[in-house]
């Protein structure tokens, strides 16, 4: 089948070329040498991390890493208390997409009240907390400062008490470095939590809550010089399929809701929700779907690995696989 692959940058949605493609070839091992050297190595299939977006319960815990670099880290988390401690991050924005439940974001800009779709950014520097209702959410630690691409839903408010059953206390406040990893705090000492959620009322700044896209295609939320942060919706037709290789940047993907077949020169393989899948810079890729399918996309400019366990692996290429994954949609 004849497929079109489009040539990407991470800082333009513009194709810098679009490509006639054969699909079997594009995704296909190469042939084989006739020079008595190997001239390129060989590649992994794709690997594939998940977490249950469904609350399931368990003792309190650190956030668990999927991906780092020196520079950004993608963490899942899950909670049905709070958090034990404010924390002020000094060398990063914190970014939070909420999967299932409800959770209290409380903050010195206010507190939000997150639903199942939303994001939001917490600014370098600022103290936080978190009050989880059987509830999992994302975190992405990333260079500060990142940009809102669009309108907020709403921001953050003025809330004491902060939710139902607050009560005035002393907390602890952890001032870390190193994206808040775990050992790498520089001080930690007792707060007033009445003084910290009540300056508030002294700064004019707000948080914004920020929906996953509404339309069809890509919605870019966040940006940085090096990163960019999104959602992807792709509906049911796939009869013109287009690839898409980014020559800068790894892609991170974490299936949000519907599933989908991610065909890629590193194998096929059906996601849903749940799934965290890494496409490295360079990689052409397509994703199909018979339904409506929405992904979280991460673009980092610098290499993003994978340090969580590997639940599954991509199928590699055969003829019969793609005609297998194709059928599946109805593409």
């Amino acid at each position: 089948m004849a497929v079109v692959e489009d040539v990407m940058v991470m800082a333009s949605e513009r194709p810098l070329r679009s490509i006639e493609r054969d699909e079997n070839l594009l995704l296909a091992p190469p042939q084989p040498s006739r020079m008595p050297m190997k001239l390129w190595r060989d590649h992994a299939p794709l690997e594939v991390v998940h977490y249950p977006q469904e609350y399931r319960a368990q003792p309190f815990a650190p956030p668990r890493g999927i991906y780092e670099n020196d520079h950004i880290r993608i963490e899942w988390q899950t909670m049905d208390n709070r958090q034990p401690f404010y924390h002020r991050n000094c060398d990063v924005d914190e970014i939070s997409y909420q999967i299932a439940g409800e959770r209290t974001l409380m903050t010195e800009l206010g507190v939000i009240e997150h639903r199942p779709g939303e994001f939001s950014r917490i600014p370098r520097g600022v103290a936080h907390d978190n009050y989880g209702r059987k509830e999992s959410h994302l975190l992405f630690y990333v260079p500060a400062p990142a940009t809102e691409l669009v309108e907020a839903e709403r921001i953050s408010q003025p809330i004491l008490p902060a939710f139902p059953g607050w009560q005035p206390a002393t907390v602890n406040e952890a001032i870390t470095q190193c994206m808040g990893a775990l050992g790498h705090d520089i001080v930690v000492f007792p707060s007033d939590e009445s003084l910290l959620l009540e300056h508030v009322h002294q700064e004019s700044e707000r948080m914004g809550v920020l929906a996953t896209g509404k339309t069809l295609g890509r919605t870019w939320l966040y940006a940085t010089e090096s990163l960019r942060l999104g959602t992807v919706a792709i509906s049911g037709d796939s009869s013109r399929r287009r690839y898409r290789r980014t020559l800068d940047a790894d892609e991170i993907q974490y299936q949000i809701s519907g599933s989908r077949m991610l065909l890629t020169q590193r194998g096929i393989v059906e996601l849903g929700p749940g799934d965290f899948v890494r496409v490295p810079l360079g990689i052409a890729h397509c994703s199909i779907a018979a339904e409506e399918s929405v992904h979280v996309s991460l673009l980092s400019h610098r290499e993003l690995p994978q340090v969580a366990e590997t639940t599954r692996t991509a199928d590699m290429y055969s003829s019969a696989r793609l005609a297998a994954a194709v059928e599946k949609v109805g593409a």
